[in-house]
């Protein structure tokens, strides 16, 4: 589990592999990802935005923008938390992702980034 705490925000993630696959004549390998947001803060926030990095080990690098997370923009007031799982494909046993969530902070009103801290993903039969 990686963690990282960004303007009151906690962050944690775990990862698992999924299994692998060929698709389109190139071998795919299957990642699982389950993202905890923690508000540590004094004011309530909602994450409206995020932004990936997904790398591999043949320096591939894929983007990913949108709204919110799996379809949900959670408001979290202090003390709560949002879980979510989702997933993702890399062309390698091996790879990593980072970004950071957009959030607005209600009290004040301001708009902030949330670190997600760098994660790797690794094929359960490629570590030795």
């Amino acid at each position: 589990m990686v963690q990282q705490v960004t303007s009151g925000i906690k962050i944690s993630v775990v990862t698992n592999f999924e299994g692998s696959f060929y698709k389109n004549y190139k071998m795919q390998y299957a990642f699982g990802y389950t993202v905890t947001i923690e508000n540590q803060s004094k004011d309530s926030v909602q994450l409206y935005a995020r932004h990936w990095e997904i790398l591999d080990a043949l320096n591939n690098v894929e983007t990913v923008i949108g709204e919110g997370v799996v379809g949900k923009k959670p408001v979290l007031k202090p003390g709560e938390s949002h879980t979510y799982t989702s997933g993702c494909l890399l062309t390698s046993p091996f790879g990593a992702m980072q970004g950071h969530y957009n959030m607005v902070n209600f009290t004040t009103t301001r708009k902030f980034q949330v670190t997600i801290p760098t994660f790797k993903l690794s094929a359960t039969f490629a570590i030795n």
